[in-house]
């Protein structure tokens, strides 16, 4: 997604403003049960992030009205129960484990909205476990650099997150006990780190380096880094064997073909990307417009290439596509309205728009 941090006029903190908040964070895992009363998530819900909310609005996917706030607490001049040292600034990304009892949150610690050019020295990040049904957050684990997202393995036994620094690396702990198992070296500045859907590979966009770092994901070696277009931020898994790689400042999407790790085709967009989420039964690439963007372009096969068929408005700033299983709708986050649109796939029009927490940016659907 459009996330990468800018020191040109879209950057939104400085280092002075962020680096006196380091001294708020401790290095430990942490129960934060005790801040979030208990919950009956028992429906189908969306789970949308909100960053500077730094919190979780659950929507009824019944109802489409936001039915519960998970808060993860105040982020500043607050007198609530959460430890300094257990501090949770600006959550991001979140994913559910294979068996859906575990949503895994990349908290990064800084607002990423503006961009992802230029990392800051110092930062750290955080990893998140919550518990979908009751809201409870189990794990709050401290990553030695700010990381983008929190991904569980095919199997669920691990969590995969980016670090996000020159020296860029990718760290696999154990879900279970949030011991760190490995630690793999990628390329600078290593942004979204996501599995295909075969299970067999982890994908690793490398900002600063301009390619992705394919990882097999039964011995963690590095069997591929494929050049892809300028600042990627995320390799999106398609259910077509694909991965569809958002490139920020090349405003492009890279398509690799996960069977020969070659990249197959580049569609250029025109606009900045916020994210690339491919239908499977429609055989669509839906691309969100983020920053001053407020729509989602649609893209078709055509004479053997992706050719743009169709818009739909969303919001300011969208960011993140989901599909529910059935494929009949579609979920968008828009950054810059605080809200989600709710959208008819296949009239291509925004049913609805909910309102959410401030910087809605991940999304995921729990049935």
């Amino acid at each position: 997604m459009n996330n990468r941090i800018t020191a040109g006029p879209r950057s939104v903190w400085s280092l002075a403003t962020v680096l006196p908040l380091l001294t708020l964070w401790g290095c430990n895992s942490h129960d934060m049960s005790s801040m979030q009363p208990e919950l009956n998530i028992n429906y189908p819900a969306a789970y949308v992030v909100n960053a500077e909310g730094n919190s979780l609005s659950v929507i009824d996917l019944s109802s489409q009205q936001v039915k519960e706030t998970i808060s993860f607490g105040e982020t500043s001049g607050g007198h609530g129960s959460m430890n300094t040292a257990d501090m949770v600034m600006w959550p991001h990304h979140i994913y559910l484990s294979p068996d859906g009892s575990k949503l895994g949150i990349g908290v990064p610690g800084m607002d990423l909205s503006a961009g992802h050019a230029g990392g800051t020295s110092g930062m750290k990040g955080r990893v998140l476990v919550v518990d979908p049904k009751t809201g409870a957050t189990s794990v709050n684990q401290q990553t030695p650099v700010m990381n983008h997202n929190a991904v569980f393995s095919p199997d669920g036994s691990e969590i995969w997150t980016s670090q996000m620094d020159e020296a860029g690396k990718i760290l696999v702990y154990n879900a279970s006990t949030m011991a760190l198992k490995n630690t793999i070296t990628v390329g600078m500045e290593p942004a979204e780190v996501t599995m295909s859907a075969n299970g067999q590979y982890a994908f690793v966009a490398n900002g600063m380096s301009n390619t992705v770092s394919v990882i097999r994901v039964s011995d963690k070696s590095v069997v591929k880094t494929i050049p892809v277009g300028d600042d990627p931020v995320g390799a999106w898994p398609g259910a077509d064997g694909r991965m569809y790689v958002d490139n920020e400042k090349g405003q492009s999407i890279s398509v690799i073909d996960v069977n020969t790790l070659a990249v197959v085709e580049t569609v250029k967009l025109g606009f900045t990307p916020g994210y690339a989420a491919y239908h499977p039964t429609r055989n669509e690439l839906w691309v969100s417009q983020a920053g001053t963007g407020t729509k989602v372009v649609i893209f078709e096969r055509m004479n053997g290439a992706w050719m743009k068929m169709g818009e739909v408005q969303t919001g300011l700033d969208a960011h993140a596509i989901t599909f529910t299983k059935d494929g009949a709708t579609a979920y968008v986050t828009n950054q810059g309205a605080a809200t989600v649109s709710v959208v008819d796939v296949a009239k291509r029009t925004k049913i609805k728009d909910i309102a959410v927490g401030k910087k809605p940016n991940g999304i995921v659907l729990k049935y």
